[in-house]
This record gives C-alpha cells, structure tokens and sequence, in this order.
C-alpha cells in the first residue's frame, strides 16, 4: 500500500500521549498533518480521509477507556476505507478496554485498523508511577514498533487484504465513573488565564481562573501541567489515598505492547 500523507491524531492533556503518537510517526517521511483532539473543535470541523491516508490515533487510557471527549471529537472524523494505527498510554497499571473501544470507535468511523499500540507513560495524576517513561528504553522500543508497522503496511498490496486486528478488552466496556480528584488554585494563582484557556473541557472559567467547574472536570491534569506557577494541585490527602490504592498494581514496570 502507498501511503500519500500521515495525520497524526491525538487527545494528550498531559502531553505524554502526543510525544509517543509524534513517535510513531517519525517512522514515515510522507507529508504530516496534526489532528490535536485536546482542543475544543469550531462548530462543525469535519476531516475527512482517503484509502492512501494513514492515521495515527493516540489517547490516554482513563480507567481502561477511551476519555469521554476524545471518543465525540473522533467522530468528527470520516475514514474512507483508510488505514489507521491505534495508540493508548497507561499510567502504568493496565489499559483494560481502551484498544477495543478505540477499534470500535475507529471501524465506525470508516477506518481500518493496521496495528495497536499500548504504552506504558507517567501516570497523569500520581507521578511516581512510570515515573519518566517513556524513557529512551521506551523510546527505542516505539521506534522499532513503528518500523514493524509501516513494514506491514507496506507489505499489504490493498486495504482489503489487511488481517483483521485482533486486541484484548470485553463488550460491554468497563465502566468509569471519574475520579474525585479535581484540581483547585492555592494562593500562588496570578490568575494569567493560561489553563482555562488550554483546558479541554472548559472546566476553567476564563473570569475567574483560579476555580473549577467540578461537574464539568474530568481530572485530565492539563491546569496542572501548563500552571506557570504551579499554582493548581489536587487535594493532597486524597491522593495520598489513591497512590496507596494503587501501589500493588503499578510498582513494577510494565511492558509496551505492539500488536499487528
């Protein structure tokens, strides 16, 4: 198969996900677009997709699902038979159904999936899991995944002859709920706007920056990570909580997945 341009197609509010979908994507030199799903669309913003396009298709895997914007911004996209590559980064515990939704997700939109990829990142929220990954060991092992990827793209002479993907996850998906943990601004805030204005649900009031919309937040850390001042932070006992909640499950290092 000929591939003509790449798009890259992420929702990274941490930006993790969007290093490793960049990544992949180094390993073709076609033309390259960025499809960022972080953002809340214009009314409206459709992107459509050919047989000789190659989408690369990155979220973060919240609860071992699909966040819930990123799955409505993706069906602003139309895939014509078009090949496309799924991506999920896991904090380091597990990606449960992610891949499976996404493929869901992907096959109703009019693409095709070529290849999964799962891979461990810091975790967005209690940082001391994955701490620092991807890592330049990741790093080099993402890279050989997309070397393998392309290969079997090219290998496959049209978009019917590409082998059905098959990931692991169950129907119906597991369900998430959230989590209780909802950034607030300490006194540090100079309220400059910076995370409402980057927030990707619109959590943020734009007059009055240094509170959250608790009902609309989906705990994604973005304030957080772009804070200038590191003003905003999450309550510290009931991370403390969750951290040792989680402690058994996301210790040990976990292996990066490539399936094809």
């Amino acid at each position: 198969m000929e591939i003509s341009k790449v798009t890259e197609v992420f929702f990274s509010p941490t930006y993790s996900t969007e290093r490793i979908v960049r990544l992949i994507g180094e390993a073709w030199e076609e033309t390259h677009q960025e499809i960022d799903l972080s953002r809340i669309p214009k009314e409206r913003e459709i992107h459509e997709f050919g047989a000789q396009d190659l989408v690369i298709f990155g979220v973060p895997s919240y609860g071992g699902r699909v966040p819930a914007p990123a799955a409505e911004r993706f069906r602003n996209l139309k895939g014509q038979k078009t090949p496309i590559i799924l991506l999920t980064a896991f904090g380091n515990r597990d990606y449960d159904d992610t891949l499976l939704e996404m493929k869901d997700l992907a096959e109703e939109q009019g693409f095709v999936p070529a290849a999964a990829v799962a891979a461990a990142a810091e975790h967005s929220i209690m940082r001391q899991y994955a701490e620092g990954r991807p890592d330049s060991r990741d790093q080099s092992e993402l890279t050989d995944f997309a070397v393998k990827i392309r290969e079997k793209i090219q290998q496959t002479e049209d978009i019917e002859g590409m082998t059905e993907l098959s990931v692991k996850g169950n129907r119906p998906y597991r369900e998430y709920n959230g989590v209780p943990m909802k950034p607030s601004a300490g006194k540090q805030c100079k309220k400059c706007g910076l995370c409402a204005r980057l927030c990707p649900v619109g959590a943020i009031p734009a007059e009055h920056p240094e509170e959250t919309l608790k009902e609309t937040c989906i705990s994604c850390m973005r304030c957080i990570a772009v804070c200038p001042e590191h003003a905003r932070k999450v309550s510290r006992p009931v991370l403390m909580a969750a951290s040792v909640k989680l402690k058994k499950e996301c210790s040990e290092r976990k292996r990066n997945e490539l399936i094809l």
